[in-house]
């Protein structure tokens, strides 16, 4: 993605997007984001920053549904940013566009049902309706569902309601 110069308060920015590490993104997430915890499955990770200052990170890799994971599907599992001003749509966009220039055919990410999902419409996603948060702790294959961090121990996977959102791509570029 080319740098855009964004100014505010007569304050000229270079914003972008970069690679970053997982441990890296990952750390950005259990410092930042209000409800997840560091995710380990990934294809790609990419970072949005103003000049040096890192604003948020966003993690892409297959689908966790087994029934969504094609071969051509790619799921976002974390966008976690600082607050900066549209860095949730500029991150949704760059893995869309990273997603079409690999030739997956659509991308899928969730939110809370509680969150209103701007940032993915100004995306050009969709809302797919809601789907039921269930805890991956089963009696036939047990999970740990609580995580040791650095503010104590939390829950590894929100449970609550989600909304499924997706963006489509056509067989050709453009």
């Amino acid at each position: 993605m080319q740098p855009a110069a964004a100014c505010e308060n007569g304050v000229i920015s270079i914003l972008t997007i970069r690679p970053i590490t997982l441990k890296v993104a990952n750390a950005y997430v259990v410092q930042y984001h209000r409800h997840n915890q560091l995710t380990n499955g990934h294809k790609w990770f990419v970072a949005y920053y103003d000049g040096e200052r890192l604003c948020g990170v966003a993690i892409a890799g297959q689908p966790v549904a087994r029934r969504l994971d094609d071969g051509l599907t790619i799921e976002i599992r974390r966008v976690c940013t600082d607050g900066t001003r549209n860095a949730c749509s500029i991150l949704y966009g760059a893995c869309a566009r990273i997603a079409r220039e690999m030739g997956y055919k659509r991308i899928i990410t969730y939110t809370l049902a509680s969150e209103p999902g701007t940032s993915l419409r100004a995306s050009g996603f969709e809302d797919h309706g809601e789907a039921d948060g269930v805890s991956w702790n089963m009696p036939g294959r047990p999970r740990e569902i609580m995580q040791e961090t650095a503010q104590g121990p939390v829950q590894k996977y929100s449970l609550g309601k989600k909304r499924r959102w997706e963006k489509h791509f056509s067989t050709g570029r453009g």
